[in-house]
């Protein structure tokens, strides 16, 4: 029984020695047929370079260099393509996510064989107030646009067995959102509340976030294409009755119907809800121009294992 350890390195170079010393920890107990895939995304610091100078000293590490930064999803990918252990435990290596995850997670599969994955779930979500309420409403908003059940609040790290990544590695779209890509998977999964470290600061700023929410929903579900249509036709409908009552009241009651402020509001009201309708379909075509290209999700620059020279 082999587990492969999938992490990826962007800004790691603090956190590596630490990481790699509490997760052989922890997979030791458990087996000692193991490799690490740690996935460089283009990390401008000396991560590589420190992975490396590991790789010297324990044969079963793996460096997966890709040749640019391509997103932490897209790295994500490619460490489980790359990988070939009978189950894969998939975790950031910024130490927010404690390594010894692994022994609790291991312990839940082996009580249950039918599970194919167990990953943590936050206690309590990070970060302040906004934070916290954002995160909250970005989680229920994807849910109900996607009619999926996505988990709140879930982190990287992750117990997966093999038929699972083989399951997730099948998807190829190249507008990549791995979260919802491990819920369309399916097999049976369980959640397992965890508590989640926190740095102070976030390498996802705020609009790196709301262009993550806007992703995760174009790309798991067309519902805002239907959407856009319902308001359109509710629109044309009020619409409707407005100019049947403002024919009423001219021919049957004889009433002038004043008002350029009203007739002001209603050119900005329609010309907002078509920039909105046009914005929303323009973001789907976009998707379909990115997935038509068919664009490689990374390139691998160089893999690096013991037998090959550095």
């Amino acid at each position: 029984m082999k587990i492969s350890i999938v992490t990826t390195l962007y800004y790691s170079s603090p956190y590596i020695h630490e990481f790699y010393n509490r997760c052989l920890a922890s997979v030791r107990k458990s087996t000692h047929d193991y490799e690490f895939v740690f996935v460089n995304d283009g990390s401008p610091d000396d991560s590589l370079q420190k992975v490396l100078e590991l790789a010297k000293h324990d044969s079963h590490i793996a460096v997966v260099d890709l040749s640019r930064n391509f997103g932490h999803h897209e790295a994500i990918m490619t460490g489980l393509q790359c990988c070939d252990g009978d189950f894969v435990f998939l975790i950031d290596c910024d130490l927010e996510e404690d390594p010894e995850l692994f022994e609790v997670f291991w312990e839940k599969m082996q009580q249950d064989p039918q599970l194919e994955v167990v990953y943590g779930t936050q206690i309590k979500r990070k970060g302040g107030w906004f934070e916290r309420t954002s995160g909250w409403f970005f989680y229920k908003l994807v849910s109900w646009l996607t009619s999926l059940n996505y988990p709140a609040n879930s982190l990287t790290a992750r117990i997966m067995t093999r038929t699972y990544v083989q399951a997730v590695t099948q998807f190829k779209e190249r507008e990549l959102e791995i979260w919802g890509v491990f819920v369309l998977s399916g097999f049976k999964q369980l959640a397992v509340p965890a508590k989640k470290g926190y740095k102070g600061s976030s390498a996802y700023t705020l609009s790196k976030k709301i262009r993550m929410a806007i992703d995760s929903i174009t790309s798991l579900s067309n519902r805002p294409l239907y959407l856009a249509f319902v308001i359109g036709f509710l629109c044309f409908f009020f619409a409707l009755i407005n100019v049947g009552v403002i024919i009423y009241k001219k021919i049957w009651q004889g009433v002038d119907i004043e008002g350029w402020a009203s007739t002001v509001a209603s050119i900005w009201l329609v010309g907002g809800l078509i920039l909105l309708r046009l914005g929303i379909f323009g973001i789907y075509l976009s998707k379909m121009f990115n997935e038509i290209k068919a664009r490689p999700l990374s390139i691998i620059r160089k893999i690096y294992r013991s037998n090959d020279p550095a």
